[in-house]
């Protein structure tokens, strides 16, 4: 057992040696209950690598007693699958833990699903991915529990790391070892949430560190080295960098600039430019609209900037664009105004051009009426440029209105020109 890694050593095997995650399996929650009273649910696990998914699994079965079984779905194949399903029928009721299921494909879940129907295969499945986008519906709707698990809390890993040290039988007790309370907790803020990590680390710092008189001592020099950018996780195609993706721009939406260069920070060590860029530059004009019209250049420049630069240099003119947003007036209305018109498209709200507006630079369309249209530009209205009024929408959408000014920045101009247009077009 010493030679596998500590993070597997030291997963729980049963429920109340479970850290953190209190709000899925703590003695008072409903699972614990059922669990406790010998009945266990078919559930998916959703979360992060590293925060309990598989050891939750393991402890359930602990608990239980009932026969575990573990596959994989990235390898697993038809036959691993029969041979569980013959094991459920030699034991009566199984547990199968199956980890990254939304890989799981049909042909392995229709040997699969009748027996976790019927009850005699308990189904828990484990998956890094949003259930509700990854995983098959034929396995979400015979999950009874679908459970999003949390990053552990730096306490949450002091208290993994200390039990580890302590553990004989399966931590690193049974070798003296210096170590502050100070360095248990630079352990655990560098793994930043991920108990894997935070158990991987500490077997690292073991062995990289001096003994002395048979004595382990670790150095904050060790400790600082090894830990460099284990906190960082991110999948470029996964769940979790769309939602870093969404938490930088509704931070930006909120004002909030710390929060935003701290998901901008996380989404640029994950490597992926160009997503961030487009997603600065889709904010610049979704969320700052016209209320500052220049951040669009502004954001532009900085993405353009960003992009020929690569990183690391790219992250200077990207944080600048970032804060610019986030301290800038806010507007949606231009892009809310267009969602409001296909709207209404969509409805059946239709109706046919007016005639002056149509097409007439082409022999024979005054033939068909194509007459009538005014030409703003001959008509100056004080330093406003040309205007006249005259019927632009269709017949049946006269007096529709789909543009909402915001009053907001450089918009309460332009609101203040909207509603003075309106009132002409009473006057006249």
């Amino acid at each position: 057992m010493q030679n596998e890694p500590l993070a597997f050593r030291m997963r729980p095997r049963n429920l109340n040696e479970v850290v953190g995650q209190q709000h899925i399996i703590g003695e008072t929650t409903a699972l614990y209950k059922m669990i406790e009273n010998g009945h266990v649910p078919s559930m998916l696990l959703y979360g992060e690598p590293g925060i309990g998914k598989t050891s939750i699994a393991f402890a359930i079965a602990g608990s239980s007693k009932l026969p575990f079984y573990s596959l994989n779905a990235t390898h697993a194949g038809k036959k691993d699958v029969e041979q569980i399903v013959g094991e459920a029928r030699l034991a009566g009721k199984v547990i199968l833990f199956l980890d990254e299921i939304h890989r799981f494909n049909k042909l392995q879940q229709d040997t699969l699903l009748p027996h976790v129907e019927n009850g005699s295969i308990i189904l828990i499945g484990a998956t890094t991915e949003n259930p509700f986008h990854d995983v098959n519906p034929a396995i979400r709707s015979r999950c009874g529990e679908i459970l999003q698990l949390k990053r552990l809390t730096l306490d949450d890993l002091v208290k993994l790391l200390a039990n580890a040290l302590k553990n004989e039988d399966r931590g690193l007790g049974k070798h003296p070892i210096e170590i502050s309370e100070e360095q248990l907790k630079k352990i655990a803020l560098s793994a930043n949430g991920d108990a894997r990590k935070a158990l991987t680390l500490l077997e690292s710092i073991y062995f990289a560190s001096d003994e002395v008189d048979g004595v382990t001592i670790v150095k904050d020099h060790i400790i600082e080295h090894l830990a460099q950018r284990i906190g960082v996780y991110g999948d470029k195609a996964g769940t979790h960098f769309y939602n870093l993706l969404s938490a930088l721009q509704k931070s930006v939406r909120g004002s909030d600039t710390n929060a935003a260069l701290y998901y901008l920070a996380h989404l640029l060590e994950t490597g992926d430019l160009i997503a961030v860029c487009r997603r600065l530059l889709v904010m610049a004009y979704e969320d700052i609209g016209l209320a500052n019209p220049e951040v669009g250049a502004h954001v532009f420049a900085a993405t353009e900037s960003a992009k020929r630069l690569g990183l690391p240099e790219a992250r200077i003119p990207l944080a600048t664009a970032v804060v610019e947003m986030c301290l800038s007036e806010k507007s949606n209305s231009a892009y809310s105004a267009l969602d409001a018109a296909i709207k209404a498209i969509n409805e059946g709200k239709t109706g046919d051009i007016p005639l002056h507006l149509r097409d007439g630079h082409y022999a024979g369309a005054k033939a068909l009426g194509h007459v009538g249209y005014k030409y703003p530009h001959d008509t100056p209205i004080g330093t406003f440029g040309g205007w006249v009024d005259q019927q632009y929408l269709p017949d049946n959408l006269i007096g529709q209105e789909f543009y909402k000014p915001v009053i907001s920045g450089e918009e309460k101009k332009l609101a203040a020109i909207y509603d003075r247009l309106k009132s002409f077009k009473k006057d006249i």
